[in-house]
């Protein structure tokens, strides 16, 4: 159990972190299909290595989805205190709708594999909430972000957004412009 909880080697960190790196491109561009054997000799290890770290395929793809979200709390922790707390939460929302945009097939896969992506990476997507309610409260401090709104109505309009920029009527959809139309809905009213 403790052998569990040590920080890995820095040559098994590397292994670790070049794997996930060759997954990840490897299901944005082919999906499910590709075999853990084939992602390990990418990825310049032996498969043992791989299944070392990563026993099934379902424990690699939560790996995948958990290191994007940690990354995109990271991201929104990094802006906490930033000068313009407006810009700051609308940059976070823009690098949620670009993440969600650009790897929505591994979403897709991971949910048509069975697999339940929200509660595999609740804990880390209840950070990710957090820290947008964050700055989500500074910019309506600020008087930059309208005020009626709380972090469970954020999230549920830019849930909406994701799950419409994925659903296959809205294929030509910009989720640029899906970004600019939240974003100017959250934007207050200005003072006369």
């Amino acid at each position: 159990m403790e052998a569990e909880n040590r920080p890995l080697r820095a040559d098994a960190r590397r292994n670790r972190d070049r794997l996930l790196q060759v997954a990840r491109q490897a299901f944005a561009a082919e999906g499910l299909s590709v075999s853990l054997d084939d992602i390990a000799r990418r990825a310049g290890v032996g498969a043992g290595t791989l299944y070392r770290h990563f026993p099934t395929k379902e424990a690699l793809f939560e790996a995948v989805v958990h290191e994007r979200l940690r990354s995109l709390v990271d991201q929104a922790r990094a802006l906490g205190d930033a000068d313009d707390p407006g810009a700051a939460l609308f940059d976070i929302l823009g690098r949620v709708v670009a993440d969600a945009a650009a790897k929505s097939d591994l979403v897709d896969a991971l949910a048509g594999a069975g697999i339940e992506v929200r509660t595999t990476v609740a804990a880390t997507a209840a950070d990710l909430r957090h820290e947008v309610g964050h700055l989500l409260g500074r910019a309506q401090a600020a008087g930059t972000v309208r005020g009626d709104i709380d972090t469970t109505d954020l999230m549920a309009v830019l849930g909406g957004v994701l799950l419409a920029l994925r659903h296959p009527a809205n294929k030509g959809a910009d989720p640029g412009r899906a970004l600019a139309i939240l974003l100017d809905g959250l934007r207050a009213a200005p003072q006369h």
